[in-house]
């Protein structure tokens, strides 16, 4: 870049130059810039669970939760897709017809595992 040259009118800030056009810069947001918007959060999908057994449910509660290595409530309700009660109940029938053993009993978990076949001898 080559030195500048003095100005011929001896001001010094440039007084006779005309001042450019301000441009607008390609972005669009040009000063403030806009104020955050809050998402509402990840939205889950509503389980559509059953309340009450209906045929097909019910055989599947005999047929495979007996094969489970471990048993509690919150996993019958996931894959038989039933309501945490009506899992509960469930369990509790399969414990007294001697389906399942009882592993540990808290207030809020349950905790039940299969029958191995030396036991039921």
């Amino acid at each position: 870049m080559p030195p500048k040259k003095p100005d011929p009118k001896g001001g010094k800030g440039g007084a006779g130059k005309k001042a450019a056009p301000a441009k607008k810069k390609e972005g669009g947001s040009g000063g403030k810039a806009k104020k955050k918007k809050w998402s509402k959060g990840k939205v889950r999908d509503k389980l559509n669970n059953l309340v009450l057994f209906d045929k097909a449910t019910y055989d599947k509660l005999y047929k495979e939760v007996p094969s489970y290595k471990l048993i509690t409530p919150s996993v019958v309700s996931e894959r038989l897709k039933i309501r945490g009660s009506l899992a509960r109940a469930a369990l509790n029938e399969l414990l007294q017809k001697g389906k399942i053993r009882e592993v540990s009993k808290h207030h809020s978990q349950l905790i039940y595992t299969r029958c191995t076949k030396e036991e039921t001898a």
